[in-house]
């Protein structure tokens, strides 16, 4: 089978080279190609000098248009699945085959590594937390199935999973977006309790005082999406 890891990065310089080094030693038979989402710093220099495929886009496009790039680049050459492991060093690679052993069963082509499902350690605001908790009602309750972490990253899509995103990817806070259209097509979604940490750098866009206003955003965004045709 071939993997592809993709890591959508914007202005991680002080993470990236972590990323890749961990990556490398924890799963090394997959390819890793960073997805350079119009870094202002030395992300795609430091990646590119790793010997590390970069694709740097010409402007900021967000983590969904980052991630559909990745989906595109792995159907042309022909991988199997795609690994979505953050830029930001939040994901540890020896997690890795946690999320992908659904996939390779076949129980799923849709697999979210949960920071909820376990007690990983992981903290975050009351704000973050109370917006994790309605999404997850609000995402559980539309598909008839139990996902604690709605906004979780860490992620492994099978072959069909990314010919469907290549097209329908959603393009601004895609991660709550992306389960919903999955239910939709009828794809197998399967969570696996997943170590994940802070961030060893840079500076997420989902701020305390902006996470109320995240929360509606995706929830307006969720509406719209149940009346969209799938084919």
């Amino acid at each position: 089978m071939k993997i592809l890891v993709v890591v959508p990065a914007y202005n991680e310089e002080g993470c990236i080279r972590g990323v890749i080094e961990d990556i490398r030693e924890h799963f090394p038979d997959g390819d890793i190609i960073v997805i350079n989402d119009g870094s202002q710093d030395n992300t795609s220099a430091i990646a590119g000098s790793l010997g590390t495929r970069v694709a740097d886009l010409p402007y900021n496009l967000g983590i969904g248009g980052a991630m559909q790039a990745g989906f595109l680049y792995a159907l042309q050459e022909g991988y199997d699945a795609v690994i979505q492991f953050d830029g930001d060093g939040q994901h540890h690679a020896d997690q890795i085959g946690k999320i992908l052993a659904p996939w390779r069963s076949q129980e799923a082509d849709l697999v979210v590594g949960s920071r909820f499902l376990s007690d990983s350690g992981f903290t975050s605001s009351v704000q973050r937390k109370i917006g994790a908790k309605i999404l997850s009602f609000v995402v559980s309750s539309l598909t008839g199935q139990r996902i604690t972490d709605t906004t979780s990253g860490f992620r492994v899509y099978g072959r069909t999973t990314l010919e469907f995103f290549c097209s329908v990817y959603p393009e601004d806070y895609p991660e709550v977006e992306a389960l919903i259209l999955a239910h939709k097509k009828g794809l197998k979604i399967v969570e696996v309790a997943s170590e994940i940490g802070p961030r060893t750098g840079g500076r997420s866009s989902i701020t305390s005082s902006r996470a109320f206003y995240y929360m509606i955003k995706v929830l307006l965004a969720i509406f719209v999406d149940l009346m969209k045709k799938i084919d």
